[in-house]
């Protein structure tokens, strides 16, 4: 079965999901997806979480309190939310790999660092073995590998990161692994009247904008 995940390093939620990943029942294929999270939500007219003054220190306690829980380590960058399209780019350019992604988050979200930094960027290169970070990441494929991504993933209806997206079902958010787990050990559980009804689920009012 592939599993594609989508992700921006801008999320303190991707890099809580990617140390989940190898817990998913096999066998699967995890493509590791990264997107653009600010281009899902300019294409649905979203607001960020950090664009909400009183959402922006829930979303931050609340990641580095489920970390906590997870046992996992965790530092919020000196900044946030910040520009990642440059460590984004680096993920492209080192091939995507998990090494490489693992690197990179461990970078924001493990030691705290600035990934919008030139400074930082050409560390994280040298170490990903990019030889010359300030040519490869302006390379045309590089960048057009990431708005292919992005596209990809609105085409399909993703409107967050981090998304595991399984045929035509997205589950949204680290919370959702063990939705995503349950889909790919047993799909018929997500396929009874109940979960049917909601596909057709009428919508009783709208927001007037």
């Amino acid at each position: 079965m592939k599993v594609t995940w989508i992700f921006d390093v801008i999320s303190p939620f991707a890099y809580l999901n990617f140390k989940q990943l190898p817990q998913l029942p096999g066998p699967v294929e995890v493509e590791h997806m990264p997107v653009l999270f600010a281009g899902l939500l300019n294409h649905f007219g979203q607001k960020g979480p950090a664009e909400i003054d009183s959402k922006r220190r829930f979303t931050y306690r609340f990641a580095l309190w489920r970390a906590r829980k997870m046992g996992i380590s965790m530092r919020m960058p000196p900044n946030h939310p910040f520009n990642p399209i440059m460590a984004l780019r680096l993920i492209i350019a080192a091939g995507c790999t998990r090494p490489a992604i693992e690197r990179v988050l461990d970078a924001v979200f493990l030691h705290g660092k600035d990934v919008a930094d030139s400074g930082v960027i050409a560390e994280l290169a040298h170490a990903l073995g990019v030889a010359d970070p300030a040519a490869a990441l302006q390379a045309p494929a590089v960048k057009q590998k990431l708005r292919d991504n992005t596209d990809w993933a609105i085409q399909r209806g993703a409107f967050g990161v981090p998304s595991l997206i399984i045929d035509d079902e997205i589950f949204w958010g680290h919370d959702a692994f063990e939705m995503a787990a349950d889909f790919i050990r047993d799909r018929a559980q997500f396929d009874d009247a109940d979960m049917r009804a909601i596909d057709a689920l009428p919508v009783g009012v709208t927001r007037i904008r």
